[in-house]
């Protein structure tokens, strides 16, 4: 008998469309994620003066989280792989949610540090886990959707951060700020331990959906003889490299957005309470962009252009509009500000997207979780060396009395663009898809 006719026989009544309700699912975790995360960037410029620190200080509590988040996508990733999503996130998420939660208990930069540093390494398997999910519940047609689905919840996360963080900070103090996000994660593990399980083994999906996930398109027949490709033999692909370049030249971009943002607006001369309403426009518009870049390269592969195809020219559009923020340099204005921001991530959500889809689409489910991992790693890599250089340059500079972001903006403009070409260069078949390993791309 069938997997199909199995599930037919004394199960409970089916959920419709249960696939897209697993990526709300997802999405929500993901708005949770950079919800808790965004509480110190938005609170940095009144805990800076309350703890006197400069921004090197502030950078380097910054690094902590990402040295935990750097290290723990690659052994997340290996993890959830191991494991499986729904006990892997179970784990990471009540992980990190505590850790929220015990922030409120710091006392100054050292304990600060060590909690971003926990923070990390809890925060660091939601992509991971994510993207796994989407490859184990949906038809390669629609997992770049999906993929901006569950990704759209960093920009809506970013996007209400302000309101919630600030609100609580204005009424009852940082501490509380840290704590009520925080408890947000444990509300949505009692729905994510209900409602998810692989298809296969879902008690509430129906015949018709599991017939259209499982439907021939995704693993080819070649790859079910395969062992998995261990870590260094992933490192030898090319597209596993694509991949990682796709993350590592763009992610430091997105991470000094929203780990920075509000300090370089008080920089530019413009408080957080008269700013308020256009800091969110940037998220608001990184939103837009996971679902441009997921509609419209779905679209193109239903016109019948090959994946590969449909995916480098999102990525090229992505590095291209990226360049925007070059002229911010020339403003002071908050709403031109405001507007170019939102250009760059747009068009760094766009990117993103295709970047966070890729390993769904080259390499078979067992290597996928893994090779997201990898570029995940990458991009902490990335970002841990950007935010270092940014907060030495930034220091250096207002001890001469400049107060300008105005060179970094320029180099992080700068930086998807060349990104985009590597990813060009790198995505491609290899000796990897003719032994089965990867899918032709």
């Amino acid at each position: 008998m069938s997997v199909v006719a199995q599930r037919s026989i004394n199960r409970p009544r089916p959920i419709p469309s249960l696939r897209w309700w697993i990526g709300g699912l997802l999405f929500v975790s993901t708005a949770i994620n950079y919800l808790d995360r965004q509480t110190l960037s938005l609170l940095a410029p009144y805990l800076k003066l309350e703890y006197h620190w400069t921004n090197t200080d502030y950078a380097n509590i910054v690094i902590a989280f990402r040295i935990a988040y750097t290290i723990g996508q690659t052994a997340c990733g290996r993890f959830v792989d191991k494991v499986g999503t729904r006990r892997g996130l179970s784990i990471t998420v009540a992980w990190y949610s505590l850790v929220s939660l015990l922030t409120s208990f710091a006392r100054g930069f050292a304990s600060f540090a060590g909690f971003r540093f926990l923070l990390g390494a809890g925060e660091a398997a939601n992509w991971p886990a994510a993207t796994k999910a989407v490859s184990e519940w949906f038809p390669e047609k629609e997992r770049a959707l999906a993929t901006a689905l569950f990704d759209s919840g960093s920009s809506i996360g970013s996007a209400i951060a302000p309101f919630v963080v600030l609100s609580i900070y204005f009424r009852w103090g940082w501490r509380p700020a840290f704590m009520i996000p925080g408890a947000l994660g444990f509300v949505w593990l009692i729905a994510w331990r209900y409602l998810y399980h692989p298809p296969q083994q879902h008690p509430r999906v129906s015949a018709a959906e599991l017939q259209y996930i499982t439907a021939p398109a995704g693993e080819s027949a070649a790859s079910t003889d395969l062992r998995s490709p261990r870590w260094r033999e992933l490192l030898k692909f090319p597209q596993t490299w694509a991949i990682i370049v796709a993350k590592s030249f763009t992610d430091p971009v997105w991470f000094f957005v929203t780990d920075w943002f509000p300090i370089y607006l008080v920089a530019k001369g413009i408080t957080l309470k008269s700013s308020l309403v256009a800091i969110w426009i940037p998220f608001l518009a990184a939103d837009l962009g996971n679902f441009f870049g997921g509609g419209v390269s779905g679209y193109l592969i239903q016109r019948g252009w090959t994946v590969g195809k449909a995916r480098k020219a999102l990525v090229v559009f992505g590095g291209i509009g990226v360049l925007a923020l070059i002229p911010t340099v020339l403003t002071q204005s908050l709403f031109a500000i405001s507007g170019l921001f939102a250009i760059a991530t747009f068009s760094y959500s766009v990117f993103s997207t295709m970047a966070i889809v890729l390993p769904s689409d080259v390499f078979h489910s067992d290597s996928v979780a893994t090779v997201s991992g990898f570029s995940g790693s990458g991009a902490g890599i990335g970002t841990i060396i950007a935010f270092e250089l940014v907060g030495h340059f930034s220091d250096a500079r207002s001890a001469q009395g400049v107060h300008s972001f105005d060179p970094i903006l320029i180099v992080a403009g700068m930086v998807p663009f060349v990104g985009m070409l590597l990813v060009l260069a790198l995505l491609r078949n290899s000796k990897a898809t003719e032994e089965g390993y990867a899918r032709p791309i």
